[in-house]
């Protein structure tokens, strides 16, 4: 069975491809190498899908891309394509967040339309909820994104459900919990911690440090991905968490312990457009589909800074 995963040379995009070869898949991988991060970085990513027979890579921007020849016959697709970052997002690189993230879902949506395909798995994010007061988090729980980068998935979301509604194409929209673990994007916190008291260097602590996250391991997500094209139902949304919650400052004291150093840390103000807390209820994703997260957070940070001691060097 072939798919199409784009935003192949991401963090997740990478991750799941390789576990669908795997599984038997066919992958074609689209990406564009957008300069939110390094390209060698991506491109390290590549590495382990490059040299396989069932892995084809077609380096293109969604909305300058001829479809037709690439998505002629493949029974799914796995989007996990998308400007990413809450920060980022605001003044004038909203526009990038607005072209890849809105108007790239669409023309992805369109050109899916009227095509016998099995599932559109499309990559959401907890951020459509913003400072939700509701916890755990459902998927009827209140939709008020506080950043213009939670604005944009929530609207590539709506289009995914118009699309099912309309044209019946077999949209499921995941909407994940904070993701981290082994080829972690650069910028995001675990990374940054784990680095920073690798190397004896400063932590800049938003706030308190006492916002409360709930994190999900790489593995469990690519799992949800999978077994949501084979399990979950069309035009349905889905919580995807790592089954808790922890206090950033708690996080910071678990990487204290596992890399057996101190952190040097500094309280600085928060910042504009995160949610205070996040956790999610994923009870749905576990009747539909099955699913259920294996990794805690101290067993996948240990696994985080394994790998990232191991591969530091592509970080310089």
């Amino acid at each position: 069975m072939k798919v199409l995963v784009t935003g192949v040379s991401g963090f997740i995009g990478s991750s799941l491809s390789e576990r669908l070869l795997g599984e038997g898949f066919q992958v074609v991988g689209v990406d564009s190498f957008f300069d939110y991060y390094p390209r060698k970085i991506k491109e390290r990513n590549l590495e382990n899908l490059l040299n396989k027979s069932d892995f084809e890579f077609v380096e293109a921007d969604i909305l300058e891309t001829g479809w037709d020849k690439i998505i002629g016959d493949v029974a799914g697709v796995f989007h996990q394509a998308a400007v990413a970052g809450v920060r980022a997002s605001w003044g004038q690189k909203f526009d990038d967040y607005v072209q890849n993230n809105i108007l790239a879902t669409q023309t992805l949506l369109e050109a899916c339309k009227n095509r016998d395909i099995q599932k559109f798995v499309y990559a959401s994010s907890s951020s459509v909820y913003g400072d939700t007061r509701e916890l755990p988090i459902t998927e009827g729980s209140p939709t008020n994104p506080v950043s213009p980068y939670g604005v944009t998935k929530l609207a590539a979301e709506h289009l995914a459900s118009l699309y099912f509604k309309g044209y019946g194409v077999p949209t499921v929209s995941l909407r994940y919990f904070t993701v981290y673990g082994p080829r972690q994007r650069p910028d995001m916190a675990f990374h940054k911690f784990i680095t920073a008291v690798m190397k004896g260097e400063q932590i800049d602590v938003y706030g308190t440090g006492e916002q409360t996250r709930d994190f999900t391991y790489i593995d469990d997500v690519v799992q949800a991905n999978i077994s949501a094209f084979n399990n979950g139902k069309p035009g349905e949304v889905y919580n995807i968490g790592g089954g808790g919650r922890i206090k950033l400052i708690d996080v910071i004291h678990i990487i204290e312990e596992i890399v057996g150093k101190e952190a040097n840390l500094v309280y600085t103000e928060p910042q504009r457009g995160d949610a205070k807390h996040t956790f999610s209820d994923f009870s749905k994703a576990n009747t539909d589909f099955g699913y259920d997260p294996q990794v805690d957070v101290r067993a996948g940070l240990e696994k985080h800074y394994k790998w990232l001691k191991e591969n530091i060097s592509i970080y310089k």
